[in-house]
């Protein structure tokens, strides 16, 4: 099988290039370093004509980055996901797509299973949401793949909160299951390689690491890793940036064990390594493959 893996310079898209180096499948990279920038016309320039496989990793997982730069989550979020949804329609060719737990407006009382309609409160769960819904519509052979938090993203925002303030308040009220960069990768390699083993089982599924957890509890377990700050207290309390937030962000994944055999991992097994990788982050950029 032909794979085309788009990714940005982020964790996730190196993460699973190297992951798929290592299979029988076919690769080929497309960076987008400026998703704003993207000419959505030139498509058919970078999609080699044998793809089978085009794996959007453009992980889109911060609300709050959404809000400040709604454009370009447009773009990102909806634009660039429609764009190639339609070249593989139109050359019979098949799309793994992420999306996140934020399509939700965390009023539901229990897990959220991926038949659950999206009501979304946010920029970026609005565009994720129409993403999905216009993927179902446009192209039979899909795969959305909904995610949880991203545990990177609470390690940088709780490293910069901790440094700016003396006081951090984070929410007991929030709940959900943060997912590692290097899990998130993996799974994502299981679904290709089972797809390429002839397995006709498109639609949508879901994916969060093991274990639900509390913004508030998850902020104690990041400072803890990190060596704390003594003169750094912890409140349990609703920061402004949680307005944006879900309160139930906890998603159920047994559609995806029983179909691809995925098992949820618990994301404490990988603080210590997703915390050395946002820390790194600037050496794993790569610079060889397509720009678009």
């Amino acid at each position: 099988m032909n794979v085309l893996v788009v990714h940005d310079y982020g964790p996730l898209g190196h993460i699973l290039l190297e992951r798929l180096r290592q299979s029988a499948v076919q690769l080929s990279p497309l960076l987008i370093s400026e998703p704003e920038k993207v000419d959505l016309s030139a498509l058919a320039q970078w999609i080699p004509d044998d793809t089978d496989l085009i794996v959007n990793a453009l992980w889109l997982a911060d609300p709050e980055a959404a809000e400040q730069d709604p454009e370009i989550t447009h773009q990102a979020a909806f634009s660039i996901p429609l764009a190639l949804a339609e070249h593989a329609r139109e050359r019979n060719m098949a799309l793994l797509q992420l999306s996140t737990a934020y399509v939700f407006d965390g009023r539901k009382q229990s897990a959220y299973i991926t038949s659950n309609p999206g009501h979304p409160f946010s920029q970026l769960g609005n565009w994720q949401w129409e993403c999905e819904q216009a993927i179902r519509t446009l192209l039979p052979h899909h795969i959305i793949l909904r995610t949880g938090w991203s545990l990177g993203r609470f390690i940088s925002k709780i490293q910069r909160l901790g440094g700016e303030q003396r006081t951090l308040a984070l929410s007991s009220r929030h709940r959900g299951q943060p997912v590692a960069f290097r899990d998130l990768a993996r799974v994502m390699t299981a679904v290709i390689l089972q797809l390429d083993c002839g397995a006709e089982v498109w639609g949508t599924y879901q994916y969060a690491g093991a274990e639900e957890v509390s913004q508030y509890d998850l902020g104690l377990a990041l400072l803890a890793l990190s060596g704390g700050n003594d003169d750094l207290r912890v409140v349990d309390e609703v920061p402004a940036w949680a307005a944006l937030e879900p309160e139930n962000a906890t998603m159920g994944c047994i559609k995806i064990r029983n179909t691809f055999g995925i098992k949820q991992l618990p994301w404490r097994n990988s603080l210590e390594d997703e915390y050395a990788m946002v820390r790194d982050d600037d050496k794993l950029a790569i610079g060889d493959e397509v720009t678009g």
